[in-house]
């Protein structure tokens, strides 16, 4: 899927230059950065494709085939961007990644930074700009059976952003927050605007005799918004059925974008938890077939954060894991997985019942995940891959590997080698936010470490570690939460730590503590 999570309340600028809409095609060749970890510790998107793991992270694109032991990078030199990855979409040989930034404004406004595609599993690349109309463009008149619908025209790529990509075997569809949501037959070259139902519509067809606006904000051009068309979430349960997920609800279509009906929490008897939508998947096994959103609430008072399901298409929902911000959901089977705020959630009942992850750990390389917050999930046989702002994990669940029992964790780091640097990341760090990872070696030798933290002062305020056994057979990371020896938490500035090797001279380094 995507970056988590969106605001609500944005602008969107009418004036900016509107980029060439000619793509760029690039070869892969030998350029293709090859590593044993991904090159970035912030995972927004999995998708598992055969026996690939495609990984959107927040500096680019990886993949890995296998056990996640040898990761492919896909950099500037390949077509793509290193900049965070807010889509991603695989079909067989087919890639589609989205990609963002944050514009240097006071409000940090997300932005969209294009797209890039590979037909040929990662060889060959092209990018697209950001989906936009022209430079000048303000309202545009859509066609819709008899209907002329206003359109907004959005011509910046400020808030404009894909921040989901679904793909059938005709069309590329793209969840544009500020942008709505567009398709395209032709490999990105022209891209159309899906007109989706209004907010005070459950359906529209060609067919009906329809006086609305395609507008995801009012602005002055005398458009009336509809939250409905501010689009955050899309996936194709078949070439026929999309479902499409808004700040407004739930739209599924099963004549391939053309009419829609519209789920919110208020316009059903059992509706969904929430109708601001930040995720779909369906789940299928035996006969059974069943559409799962993670359903966030909006601007309705009794709408709550959650998971929505409906095992009748739409007709009705039922909730689940009320009071999490869900965030992805993926399936092995019968068994579905929810990535939340609060970690990964499993549920072998239908949602009826769950259970969460504890401590995740890795044995054999001593890293651990310290947070919580996972943004991405995805299911391979037996294999369960999560990623969030703190790595990727992969635990296995099977008749003869009990779920979670075992771990194995993959954070990128930069090397010493057998050396005496020493450093912490990140930097500066936020207590509050994040733990500190302090990365040593201890030059190829079995030894005990002790690690002792002093403030600008040089009193002592925390003994990480002492006297641990460490190995010499790999690098080492030690995590500090920012509090004393007393569990107190740290004040802003600057602080010290010393690493300290039995048989090795002492090595030194320091730690930014930023609010």
């Amino acid at each position: 899927m995507r970056i988590a999570r969106a605001s609500f309340l944005f602008i969107i600028c009418l004036s900016a230059t509107a980029l060439s809409q000619q793509p760029h095609s690039f070869r892969l060749g030998s350029s293709q950065v090859q590593s044993g970890s991904p090159f970035s510790n912030i995972i927004n998107d999995l998708v598992v494709s055969s026996d690939s793991i495609w990984v959107g992270t927040h500096n680019g694109v990886d993949m890995t085939i296998g056990d996640g032991s040898v990761w492919h990078h896909f950099n500037e030199s390949n077509g793509i961007s290193e900049r965070g990855v807010s889509g991603l979409a695989v079909r067989n040989a087919i890639v589609w990644v989205a990609q963002s930034r944050t514009l240097d404004d006071e409000a940090r406004t997300p932005a969209g930074e294009g797209l890039s595609y590979s037909t040929d599993g990662g060889e060959n690349w092209t990018h697209i700009p950001q989906p936009r109309e022209p430079e000048g463009a303000t309202v545009d008149t859509l066609l819709y059976g008899n209907n002329k619908i206003a359109a907004l025209a959005i011509t910046t790529a400020a808030n404009n952003l894909s921040y989901d990509v679904a793909l059938t075997s005709e069309a590329i569809w793209t969840a544009n927050f500020a942008g709505m949501l567009r398709k395209s037959t032709n490999n990105g070259a022209t891209w159309s605007r899906v007109i989706l139902p209004p907010d005070n519509l459950s359906s529209i067809s060609p067919t009906d005799t329809l006086n609305f606006d395609l507008s995801p904000v009012s602005g002055g051009l005398g458009l009336t918004e509809n939250y409905n068309h501010r689009v955050f979430s899309v996936h194709a349960g078949s070439d026929s059925v999309i479902w499409v997920g808004t700040a407004g609800g739930i739209n599924k279509s099963t004549d391939g974008g053309v009419s829609w009906r519209k789920f919110s929490h208020q316009n059903q008897s059992q509706p969904i938890s929430g109708n601001f939508v930040v995720a779909l998947n369906t789940q299928r096994w035996n006969s059974t077939e069943i559409i799962w959103a993670a359903t966030v609430n909006a601007l309705g008072e009794d709408e709550q954060r959650g998971v929505s399901f409906s095992l009748d298409g739409g007709e009705t929902w039922k909730t689940t894991l009320l009071g999490e911000f869900a965030h992805n959901i993926a399936f092995q089977d019968s068994i579905v997985y929810v990535v939340t705020d609060n970690g990964l959630f499993r549920s072998s009942d239908i949602g009826e019942t769950w259970i969460r992850t504890g401590t995740i750990y890795d044995t054999q390389n001593m890293q651990r995940i310290t947070s919580t917050v996972m943004y991405a999930v995805a299911a391979q046989d037996s294999a369960v891959w999560l990623g969030g702002i703190d790595g990727i994990a992969r635990t296995f669940d099977s008749p003869t590997q009990q779920f979670g029992s075992e771990w194995r964790v993959f954070r990128t780091a930069e090397t010493v080698g057998n050396t005496s640097i020493t450093y912490s990341y990140p930097s500066p760090v936020s207590p509050d936010d994040e733990v500190v990872r302090i990365h040593y070696s201890t030059q190829g030798r079995n030894a005990p470490v002790t690690i002792r933290i002093f403030n600008y002062a040089m009193q002592p305020v925390k003994t990480l570690i002492q006297q641990a056994q460490r190995s010499g057979a790999q690098e080492h990371d030690e995590i500090w939460n920012g509090k004393d020896d007393y569990n107190g938490r740290i004040s802003n500035g600057v602080y010290f730590y010393m690493v300290e090797v039995e048989g090795l001279e002492p090595v030194w380094g320091k730690i930014y503590v930023v609010e």
